[in-house]
């Protein structure tokens, strides 16, 4: 059997047994369904489901490869993303649930105005689109090796198949279809992981002691670097950039809060966040492992590594001494990591749009309602398409540095927002808002070039704490009275 029949096949049965929980799942759901699942979701499911939530098609190709370059230096910013969960558990979700907001920068209008809140929403629906594009497109350029260059068929329709797909099993559910389709994700994907080590090791002729032992000796097994700070894999810029990054793609991004929304109450909510950040550690670090593994594959096979370390996992599970069974789970851990990150994105960016930049919830009955978001809800899959063809053509940059680097410039504002809005009661010129959160970027790219060419410091992703800083200092610019801490903002 063809590799390209075995991929179809494999995707097949994926989406089949997708299409079946989205069923079950969206059943008798509505607009509320859609926005917040009715939040009715038991705390359990969801920090399951959010373990598979934080992990992308990006992460499942890139990590593993990022060890021939920056061994498990990774893990020093899973232990700052630790740090933020428990942030954003004891100090957002609490002010969220006491909103009971539908998106989370209703608070951002609450505390600044307008401006401010439509400026937080488009922020976050760029940095969303952008993200989620190129996590997607990493995917799809790896279908479009296995799958579609080998028949022949253009990388477009590739783009279309797919988000049309996803299009299919989000239309109706929402987030409640969202947090059951995580929960398949998560656990088709530590389930690839772990059987793809095994076989690999397997082929290798390795038991478990030697594998342990092969691993923990390999130049790619070292962890902490606290030898040389200008560099971007240095301990305290790698953790402290965990902690705010966590802070800001998770608790200041709708499409990650709308889960955790979607818990019964804030008690609940907090568990899961908890949870969640814990065992995502030791996911991560799984990653990790089997990324070691495949260099040690490619080492004893000698085979020369790939240029781009996003190409390793694919190269392994192609190979003729690996099993079938390594392919397979290689496409079934890609495509649930890969459909259940843009469906997410997808819904949290129809829900962001139609909720703070439109606002037909407060301008329409529930029946226009729902077309209004089924009209959007087209429009983003159509949106994230063309981003897709456009970052397939355009870009040259290893996928996992491309999400953050995005992340660190178009997130800064939003933290710097929040931080601001929490933390000092000061009122401040509305309108200038958007003028602020659009040099904060600017003026963070020529920090960041400067201390390069000047000093010889290479930002890492702490460029993100750069950006809120300079958020922070125009909101103050712009601020009206006397400043003191919020205790009844965050209460």
């Amino acid at each position: 059997m063809s590799q390209a029949i075995i991929v179809i096949i494999t995707i097949a049965a994926y989406f089949m047994l997708l299409m079946g929980v989205s069923y079950f799942a969206s059943r008798g759901s509505d607009n509320s369904t859609f926005f917040t699942g009715n939040r009715k979701a038991p705390w359990p499911v969801v920090a399951f489901a959010m373990i598979g939530a934080a992990i992308s098609g990006v992460t499942f190709i890139s990590v593993p490869g990022m060890v021939v370059a920056n061994g498990y230096a990774y893990l020093q910013m899973v232990l700052g993303f630790i740090v933020g969960y428990f942030v954003i558990a004891f100090l957002l979700i609490p002010l969220f649930y006491k909103r009971n907001l539908l998106s989370i920068y209703g608070y951002l209008e609450e505390r600044f105005g307008p401006n401010t809140y439509r400026t937080g929403a488009w922020f976050f629906f760029v940095s969303k689109m952008l993200g989620a594009a190129v996590r997607f497109f990493v995917v799809c350029a790896v279908l479009q090796l296995l799958v579609f260059a080998p028949l022949h068929i253009p990388f477009v329709f590739n783009v279309i198949v797919t988000i049309a797909l996803i299009w299919l099993y989000t239309v109706q559910g929402g987030v409640k279809t969202i947090i059951w389709t995580d929960t398949l994700k998560s656990f088709c994907l530590i389930m690839s992981v772990i059987l793809c080590i095994f076989f690999v090791a397997t082929n290798l002729g390795f038991n478990f002691g030697e594998m342990t032992d092969a691993i923990s000796s390999h130049p790619t097994a070292r962890m902490f670097f606290f030898d040389n700070p200008k560099e971007g894999t240095y301990f305290w810029k790698q953790f402290l950039a965990g902690v705010f990054m966590a802070i800001a793609i998770n608790g200041l991004d709708q499409d990650m809060m709308q889960r955790n929304l979607a818990c019964r109450d804030s008690r609940q909510s907090q568990k899961n966040m908890i949870v969640s950040g814990i065992v995502q550690f030791f996911v991560i670090a799984l990653f990790l492992l089997l990324g070691t593994m495949l260099v040690i594959f490619l080492d004893a096979k000698e085979i020369a590594r790939p240029e781009k370390s996003d190409e390793i996992f694919g190269m392994v599970a192609q190979h003729p001494d690996v099993p079938v069974v390594v392919l397979i789970l290689f496409v079934l851990g890609l495509i649930a990591a890969a459909y259940s990150a843009a469906g997410s994105a997808i819904t949290s960016l129809t829900t962001s749009f139609t909720v703070d930049i439109l606002e037909a919830h407060k301008k329409h009955n529930d029946e226009k309602l729902t077309r209004v978001r089924k009209g959007v809800h087209v429009a983003m899959s159509a949106i994230m398409g063309l981003v897709i063809i456009a970052f397939y053509y355009l870009s040259n940059q290893d996928a996992i540095s491309a999400v953050y680097t995005l992340a660190s410039y178009t997130y800064g504002p939003i933290l710097g927002l929040f931080v601001y809005g929490m933390f000092c009661k000061k009122p401040v010129h509305d309108r200038f808002v958007p003028l602020v959160c659009i040099l904060a970027p600017c003026l963070s790219w020529v920090l960041q070039y400067t201390l390069r060419e000047w000093a010889g410091y290479h930002t890492s992703f702490e460029l993100l704490i750069f950006n809120a800083l300079f958020t922070i200092a125009g909101l103050r610019l712009l601020s009206i009275g006397r400043c003191a801490v919020a205790s009844r903002q965050t209460a």
